[in-house]
């Protein structure tokens, strides 16, 4: 399964109901919504009023990413107020258990579960849990501002992570999220990822072909 999954960060909210309609309406099914809490990570976006609104408006897959500290506080709010999936960061928790308890709460909450890690943080560190969740999510920028270069390093980790779902035949999804634009999402898509987050690569200029040529564009490389 390949998904093209927008990112609101970059999206006009002055114009955001409108261009989640153009989106959907271009075939879009994803929906990548970034949490961020100021602390976790340096900025401050949005959260549950925001999700609650538009998902009064939209049928898409809501998948929220939350950069924010002690997640497992606000799961059952964000499951209740319209999040499709919940990835959380490894990095946001002091243990194992806590994570493993945090990934359960999710999945009985009737949603999927993530696990992100930043650039630093290597593929083995997520390794025990890839039975248990839905999807990784490997940043390749530093997570908390939009519009950052692509860190080529991170192509290993995607490479390998892909490596060790075949080994243990996972179907767990590898999304990537960071500086994908032309040239980066074929490096992404032929290393393994399926679940391409993307924002002003989307938003920038004509929302509608933007996303078509976009998902034709991750079809293709998937098929090379």
């Amino acid at each position: 399964m390949y998904q093209l999954c927008p990112s609101i960060l970059s999206a006009d909210f002055n114009r955001l109901g409108e261009q989640l309609q153009i989106l959907e309406g271009s075939g879009v099914e994803w929906l990548h919504i970034d949490v961020m809490d100021g602390v976790f990570v340096p900025s401050i976006s949005f959260g549950m009023p925001v999700i609650r609104s538009i998902r009064k408006e939209s049928g898409m897959f809501f998948d929220v990413h939350l950069m924010i500290c002690e997640p497992e506080r606000y799961i059952r709010e964000f499951v209740s107020c319209g999040a499709d999936s919940v990835t959380v960061h490894q990095e946001a928790f002091g243990s194992p258990e806590e994570l493993t308890e945090c990934v359960r709460l999710i999945r009985s909450l009737g949603a999927k579960a993530g696990i992100s890690i930043k650039p630093a943080t290597p593929v083995k560190a997520i390794v025990p849990y890839l039975r248990d969740v839905d999807m990784i999510l490997i940043m390749t920028v530093e997570p908390g501002f939009g519009g950052q270069k692509y860190m080529e390093k991170c192509t290993g980790k995607i490479r390998e992570l892909r490596s060790v779902l075949e080994k243990e035949h996972l179907d767990t999804g590898i999304q990537v999220d960071g500086g994908i634009q032309d040239g980066t999402l074929e490096t992404a898509v032929k290393a393994g990822a399926n679940l391409i987050v993307s924002g002003s690569y989307v938003f920038r200029g004509n929302l509608e072909e933007n996303a078509k040529r976009i998902m034709e564009d991750i079809r293709r490389f998937s098929q090379e």
